[in-house]
């Protein structure tokens, strides 16, 4: 396993927050793994991750402006209403990741997550009852037992491009599993 290496600023990181990238370090440092209950937010990042299979996440987050534009700043209604045009629409928009059957599946996906959040009254209730609300301390999986049943649960209820292993960045990236390395400042408890 890769360690955390001290920075300029002499904080220790996790080893992939690359210090070059302001907006990477930045993501690191005020928002992967902090518990997320704000639906809103919860919608952007899954629907990020879905685009991001295959991809690095610092090439998704380098277009997160983009996609932020093109996505309605993730207002749920607007994009659970994209038509096929704006789908064509998006597939011309060189600020975005360009793949059709994902931007599909985030249209689709919209669809599902406004159902669930009907269903639970919000969608931070469903994402939280799989561990009770609870904090999971996990700082090497890419997938998990608790990955792989909310993958199965949401491809059951209709989602798209939500494998274990995008399921797992997920809980990692709203903070419901912490996966910040041992020695790094945010590691375990030090998510205040």
């Amino acid at each position: 396993m890769k360690t955390t290496a001290s920075w300029e600023d002499g904080k220790m990181r996790c080893f992939w927050a690359n210090p070059q990238n302001k907006r990477y370090v930045r993501y690191h440092d005020e928002e992967w793994g902090r518990p997320t209950h704000d639906d809103q937010a919860l919608f952007e990042l899954l629907t990020l991750e879905c685009f991001q299979a295959g991809l690095s996440w610092e090439c998704v987050l380098n277009k997160r402006d983009g996609f932020r534009r093109a996505f309605a700043d993730f207002d749920l209604d607007r994009v659970c209403d994209f038509t096929e045009a704006e789908m064509d629409r998006l597939m011309k928009d060189p600020e975005i990741i360009r793949h059709r059957r994902k931007i599909e599946a985030a249209v689709n996906n919209a669809r599902v997550f406004r159902e669930i959040a009907r269903e639970y009254g919000n969608f931070a209730e469903y994402l939280w009852q799989w561990t009770d609300g609870k904090i999971i301390y996990d700082p090497v999986s890419a997938t998990s037992p608790l990955s792989d049943d909310v993958s199965k649960d949401l491809k059951k209820r209709g989602m798209k491009f939500v494998g274990s292993t995008t399921i797992q960045s997920y809980l990692q990236s709203v903070g419901i599993i912490n996966a910040h390395q041992p020695g790094c400042f945010l590691f375990e408890g030090n998510l205040t």
